[in-house]
C-alpha cells in the first residue's frame, strides 16, 4: 500500500500482488483475500475464531467467516471500498497469521 493511501482505499493490482507475497496461504478470489484453516476438532476451530475476533475488534474490521466442523474459511474485503481488498484487509490477514504462528 502506498504511504499516502488510506487504509480503506482499494489496493491497486500491483499493491495487491505485493501484499500476497507476504501473506502465506492467502489467495485473491472474487475481490477478497481468502484463506482456509483446518484444525484438529470443532472445538479448536471455534477457539481459533474467538482468538481472531480480538484482532478484528482491535482493527474495527470484521471478516466474513464460515465454519464447518474443523474448517474455518476467512474472507476479507472492505465494504466501504466497494467490496474490494484494502490495506485494512492486509493488516487483518497479517494479524490472523500472527495468531496462527503463536498457536
Amino acid at each position: 500500500m502506498h504511504a499516502s493511501s488510506s487504509p480503506r482505499a482499494a489496493l491497486s493490482t500491483e499493491e495487491l500482488r505485493q501484499a500476497l507475497l507476504s501473506l502465506h496461504g492467502w489467495r485473491h478470489e472474487d475481490e477478497s483475500l481468502v484463506r482456509v484453516f483446518t484444525h484438529r476438532s470443532f472445538r479448536d476451530a471455534i477457539a481459533f475464531i474467538v482468538r481472531i475476533s480480538y484482532e478484528a475488534e482491535a482493527l474495527a474490521h470484521h471478516p466474513e467467516l464460515s465454519n464447518v466442523y474443523d474448517r474455518v474459511e476467512i474472507r476479507l474485503r472492505t465494504h466501504d471500498a466497494g467490496n474490494r481488498v484494502t490495506g485494512l484487509d492486509v493488516a487483518l490477514a497479517t494479524a490472523i497469521d500472527a495468531v496462527v504462528r503463536a498457536s
